[in-house]
Formats: C-alpha cells, structure tokens, sequence
C-alpha cells in the first residue's frame, strides 16, 4: 500500500511571498527525493495557474475547483474547499484546517509558520493580510495536528500567541539547494548595474528591518565602498536611499534592488565583502542563512532567533539600544575587514555554519513527523 503525502503548493500557482514560494518549491523537490520506501508526493493547488508546476516526481497534481482568493477565504472560514483529508503538509499557512479523525481516517495536517510579522508587526501588513493569519492560527490551535516552524526562539514566541499543547516542531529551512556564485557572476552583476566589491544588506525601509541601524554602522566603520541592498520592495527604493542618506552615506554609494532570484541573489553574494543583518524580526533569517551558506562574513544584531541559527558562524553584536548595536556592528565591520586573513576567518566560519542547513535534512524530518503523527 503506498502512503500519499499531500503538499499544499498554492505558492507555486499564485505566490504571496518570493519567500514562501522558494521554500515551498524547494521542501517539496527535497520531500520527493527522500520519499520513503512506498510513499509518494502529491502537490494541492488552487484553480488557474500553469498545467504543469515543472516539479519531477510528483505523483499528482490535484486542483481545488476555487481560486486562490476565494480559496483563501473559504479556509479561514472553515468552509468547504474540496481538498479533501488525508496527509496534509503545508509550508505556510494555507491549509484546510478543519475537524478531523487521525486514529481512525489517518488524516492529518501539517502547516508551518515562518516568521510572526502578523502578530508583532502587523503595521506593517495589509489588515486583510494580518486578519488571515490571526484567524488560520486560531484554526490551527484547535485543528492542526502539528505546526511547524524554524527555530526554538520562534517556537517560543508563538507559543504565546496560541494554545498549541506541545504540537509545535522545529524544522529549519536552508539555502536553495544547489545554492552557488554562478560561473557567469561577473556578467549577472553587470547586468544589475551592480559594482565589484560591497557590503550588502537586505530588507527595506520598515521599522523591523532596521536598515539605518545596518547604514549607521557602515557610516561609522569608515569603509568607503559601495553599499548593495536586495529585497526592496517596488516603490520603496526612494525610501530606502533616505535612510543611507540620513546616515551620511552618499547616494553615489547605495544601489538599491528588489526580489532577485536565486542564481542573481547568489551572483550578488559573490561580491559582497560582508553581509549586514540588523533586522530584530521573530522569522527565519533567509538572507543569512544564504550568506552563510555562501561563506560570506556575516555581522548580525543578537536577537534569540539570530543567536540560535548563526552561532559562531558570524558575528553577533548585541546592544540596549540602537545606539549601541550600531556602534557594535560598526567595530566589527571595521575588525572583519581589517585585513585579508580577519576576512578570511569570518568566511570560514561562515561556510562551516552554513553547511548546517539543508531541504534533504527538513523532508526527512517533515516525513519522520507524519510518520509520528
């Protein structure tokens, strides 16, 4: 008898987050490559999109007769959406979390949160957006046979947010597998209008991502080399040049870019001469996981959930006050970058943490936990 795991892949069809929709690509390649003996992957997307997701090995494809709007709706109501039971692992939010019998139908549900921005910066979101996930986390305290989420300190937190009685499980994410500076890196730069040899950072101009915490320290640490930031979302970019400007950072200096796929992001790597973290966020550190990965020298702020995933593989500058990190980010950017051989050291250290994450690793922990389930 084969067991079918069912992957909930609306990201794939009608992506939210550039994010979610890497991730959900990536766990569900890694889940089919690590299938165990007699079990299969089947994908679950909502209506329209493309006839073929272009993810081998997938044992089907089955489509909801909704939208993904309409979709989104009918799962925070807990209506009717003709999914169906069964296993059901979802990399987001976005699943049929509804009353079900595990012991005696084997159906079970799955769903991972990977960052708690609807809950403690919900400024920051659409209000229909923070809406959605205060009412999915509802449904899966009471549904959810299992959430899954990337770090103890995130598990911690959420579990302040909702009654979830030892169900949480913590399973990391990873750099895109294959994850490299493409030989043809110099051109995919050239292409960017980006220069050779940067400090870069990642995120935008909101009050979480602290990009003037990340231009301050580059102010201070007195390196007068270019500045790359990735991420930014269209029409932020003006925004973003302000706060480099505010902190003394000529604009000559600052190339601002959006989302970037994952052969350009790594191109963008393959010059930077340090990664900058100074975002305080409760979510998965994507970019660092990247950098490290890449072996980058990567300088970050020290919250719990950079301090669990980093460890030694990077700087943490801790601080009371905005003040103070800046200051710290600062001495070690200017310490990191003092000679070829400091360089070097924070590279190594980097590449030996990044070697930790890995998608293989994720599915065989997502299989072995419907396995427990």
């Amino acid at each position: 008898m084969t067991a079918i795991l069912r992957v909930m892949l609306d990201q794939l069809v009608a992506p939210t987050e550039a994010a979610l929709a890497e991730a959900s690509d990536q766990l569900a390649r890694a889940l089919i490559a690590g299938a165990p003996t007699a079990c299969e992957v089947e994908g679950i997307v909502p209506a329209g999109g493309p006839a073929d997701l272009a993810i081998a090995g997938l044992a089907g494809v089955r489509r909801t007769a909704l939208p993904r709007r309409e979709l989104a709706t009918a799962l925070q109501l807990g209506i009717g959406t003709g999914i169906g039971g069964g296993m059901i692992h979802s990399p987001t939010l976005f699943a049929p979390l509804v009353r079900h019998d595990r012991v005696h139908d084997n159906d079970q549900t799955v769903v991972t949160i990977w960052d708690l921005r609807p809950w403690e910066s919900p400024d920051e979101l659409p209000r229909s957006v923070v809406a959605w996930h205060k009412a999915m986390l509802k449904r899966a305290a009471k549904h959810a046979d299992a959430v899954v989420v990337p770090a103890h300190a995130i598990a911690e937190r959420l579990a302040e947010q909702a009654k979830l009685s030892g169900r949480i499980r913590v399973i990391a994410g990873a750099a895109p597998t294959g994850f490299a500076v493409p030989t043809d890196e110099i051109g995919r730069r050239r292409d960017l209008g980006l220069p050779e040899g940067f400090l870069m950072l990642a995120g935008g101009p909101m009050p979480a991502d602290r990009l003037s915490t990340g231009f301050g320290a580059i102010a201070a640490g007195g390196a007068d080399v270019p500045v790359v930031v990735i991420d930014v979302e269209e029409g932020h970019e003006p925004a973003v040049a302000e706060l480099a400007a505010s902190a003394g950072i000529p604009e000559r200096r600052v190339h601002v870019r959006g989302a970037l796929d994952a052969p350009d992001r790594a191109a963008v790597y393959g010059a930077a001469l340090a990664f900058l973290a100074p975002a305080v966020r409760t979510a998965f550190p994507w970019r660092i996981v990247e950098a490290l990965t890449l072996g980058v020298p990567t300088i970050a702020v020290d919250t719990p959930v950079n301090a669990e995933l980093v460890v030694d593989g990077g700087v943490l500058v801790a601080g009371r006050d905005e003040a103070s990190v800046v200051d710290g980010m600062a001495a070690a950017l200017a310490e990191g970058l003092a000679s070829a051989a400091a360089a070097e050291r924070l590279a190594v250290l980097a590449a030996d943490r990044g070697r930790t994450f890995s998608w293989s690793e994720a599915a065989d922990r997502v299989w072995q936990l419907h396995a427990d389930l």
